[in-house]
């Protein structure tokens, strides 16, 4: 049985991977920061588990590490993020950059040290991070969103050397946007529904091939610059 571990399962995207993977007969790791209201989440049917975890606290992430250890993770999918302040120039708020930081780029690499070993025992060996077009330099035309953006674009350069590094373990890394998403974040006037951008994802991920590795989709499948 293939099984995912995703971060942020709560909710939006995060929900929508452990909803689809679920009812494809994967075992699911759901993780969020507080299991006892994430009642959707634990309603999946499925072979699913809630694990309590902030993806800021190093010890709650080396104990979840130590409590699946022996466990394969085929895909490991670094979900949680959150977007920070929405200011624009001349009003940012520079108290949250190191919080925005903290979730979207250090837990990310956090989590792959801390579950690489769990990823190499298993048959796909794929880290998957949900990075966004905002991320990416080259096509930065609009200006602003400071914080958000290079919380995103030093992600996108976190899953590039960890393609790098871990590539003489049989592990692929993956960097997707994955739209303009119905979510909390992207609202609900967004393109895409969080269902349709995980059926895209997930469609992706099926024909990936070496080659792919360290590259950056979208989540119908073109690719980004970075």
């Amino acid at each position: 049985m293939p099984s995912a571990l995703i971060t942020g399962a709560n909710r939006g995207i995060g929900l929508a991977f452990a909803r689809s993977f679920a009812a494809d007969g994967w075992r699911v790791y759901g993780c969020c920061r507080q299991p006892d209201k994430a009642r959707e989440l634990k309603d999946l049917a499925g072979q699913v588990t809630v694990h309590r975890l902030d993806v800021t606290d190093g010890l709650q992430v080396a104990g979840l590490a130590r409590e699946l250890a022996g466990q394969p993770v085929d895909i490991l999918l670094n979900n949680a993020g959150i977007y920070g302040s929405r200011t624009g120039f001349g009003e940012t708020e520079f108290d949250v950059w190191p919080q925005v930081f903290q979730v979207n780029v250090m837990a990310p690499l956090r989590l792959a040290e801390r579950f690489v070993e769990q990823v190499t025992q298993s048959e796909r060996k794929l880290i998957v991070n949900i990075s966004s077009r905002m991320g990416s330099i080259g096509e930065n035309s609009s200006g602003g969103g400071y914080v958000y953006r290079s919380s995103k674009a030093a992600l996108n350069m976190v899953a590039k050397s960890l393609s790098i590094d871990l590539a003489g373990r049989g592990i692929t890394v993956l960097t997707f946007h994955p739209g303009w998403v119905q979510t909390d974040m992207g609202g609900p006037n967004a393109a895409v529904t969080a269902g349709e951008s995980v059926a895209g994802m997930r469609a992706v991920i099926e024909r990936l091939t070496s080659a792919d590795n360290g590259r950056f989709f979208t989540h119908d499948g073109g690719e980004i610059p970075w």
